[in-house]
C-alpha cells in the first residue's frame, strides 16, 4: 500500500521534452515509474526514445488520458506557464498533479490549487521534490536509490530533508514519501498527508518535518492531536533563524514570536509528538520507536 502514488500509477510528464524534463523522466524510467507519455503541443505525434522505452508526446493531458489512461501528470514547465499546465491538467480530470516547479508566483498558486480542488485534481507543490513509493513509484525528482520499501510514512517540506530522513531510516523503509513543498500556498498540505497515511494500513508510523514560517505545523499538531492514533515524530527547520529574514523557501520567514521553531516544536510537543532538535536526532526518535513495536 502508498498513499497517492501506487506501482499502478499511469504518469505523464508535462514538458518532458525541455532538459529537466528529459533529465527526471530519464531517472523516473529507470527507478520503476510507469511513464505512458509526455504533453508537448509543439511536438504532438512525435516519440522520445528513452533507455529503450518509446514514449508518445501528446498535444494535450486530455489526449494523453484518452490514449493511455494516466492518472498522474509531473509538471516540468517554466514558472510563467505553471498556472495554465494545471488548468489544463484539472480539465482534463487527472486525479494528481505534482508541480516541481521553483519560482512561481503566489498568485498564480492561489488560483490553480482552488480550480484544481474544485475539479477535483490533487495537487502536489509547486517547488517540491514530488512523491515517492519506493519499490512502486516514484514521480518528481527524489532519488531512488536511498532507501527502500517499508511501513514509515514521511511528509516534508524540504526536499533535502526529505531525502537525508529516507537515508537515516534506509535499514525500516518507507510507504511513502511525500515532499509538499516550502511556499507559502502549496496544493497537499501536512494535514492532507497526515490523514492519508493513518488511513494506509501499510504504514505504521509517521515523520513530518515542518520549517519556521506560517502556521502549517501549529495546524497539523491540532489534526494530530483529534485524528491521528498512529506514532508520529517531527522536526523543525530553521532554529536558528533571524527574524524577519526570508531562509531558502520563500514561506520560512519568521515575524515576531509567529512562525518561530520554538513555537511548532512546542505546539507538536503537547499533542504528543516527539521533536528531535537535528533530523539525525529525529531518525533516532522514530528508530527508537520502530523497535519496541
Amino acid at each position: 500500500m502508498a498513499i497517492f502514488l501506487t506501482e499502478n500509477s499511469k504518469v505523464i510528464v508535462q514538458g518532458m521534452t525541455g532538459s529537466e524534463g528529459m533529465k527526471h523522466t530519464t531517472r523516473m524510467l529507470a527507478s520503476g515509474t510507469t511513464i505512458v507519455g509526455g504533453v508537448n503541443p509543439r511536438k504532438a505525434g512525435e516519440t522520445v526514445s528513452i533507455d529503450g522505452n518509446d514514449i508518445p508526446v501528446f498535444g494535450s493531458v486530455a489526449d494523453a488520458m484518452e490514449e493511455t489512461g494516466a492518472d498522474v501528470s509531473v509538471l516540468f514547465v517554466p514558472p510563467a506557464f505553471t498556472k495554465a499546465a494545471v488548468i489544463e491538467a484539472a480539465d482534463a480530470g487527472i486525479p494528481l498533479a505534482i508541480v516541481i516547479t521553483e519560482g512561481v508566483p503566489v498568485h498564480d498558486t492561489a488560483e490553480f490549487r482552488a480550480y484544481a480542488e474544485a475539479k477535483g485534481t490533487r495537487v502536489i507543490g509547486p517547488n517540491c521534490p514530488g512523491l515517492i513509493s519506493p519499490g512502486k513509484s516514484n514521480a518528481g525528482i527524489i532519488p531512488a536509490d536511498i532507501t527502500k520499501a517499508g511501513r514509515v510514512g514521511l511528509v516534508s517540506k524540504s526536499g533535502t530533508l526529505t531525502y537525508q530522513m529516507m537515508f537515516e531510516l534506509r535499514d525500516f523503509g518507507f510507504s511513502s514519501c511525500i515532499g509538499i513543498g516550502g511556499d507559502p500556498i502549496i496544493g497537499t498540505t501536512h494535514i492532507d498527508a497526515l490523514k492519508a497515511f493513518e488511513e494506509d494500513p501499510e504504514t505504521d508510523a509517521i515523520v513530518m518535518i515542518g520549517e519556521i514560517g506560517g502556521d502549517a505545523e501549529e495546524r497539523a499538531a491540532a489534526y494530530i492531536k483529534d485524528h491521528v492514533t498512529k506514532p508520529v515524530v517531527g522536526y523543525v527547520a530553521g532554529f536558528t533563524a533571524p527574524e524577519g529574514k526570508t531562509m531558502g523557501h520563500a514561506g520560512a520567514i519568521v515575524s515576531g514570536s509567529s512562525g518561530t521553531a520554538q513555537a511548532k516544536k512546542e505546539a507538536l510537543e503537547a499533542v504528543g509528538v516527539k521533536v528531535g532538535k537535528t533530523p539525525s536526532e529525529t531518525a533516532t526518535l522514530m528508530r527508537e520507536i520502530l523497535e519496541r513495536s
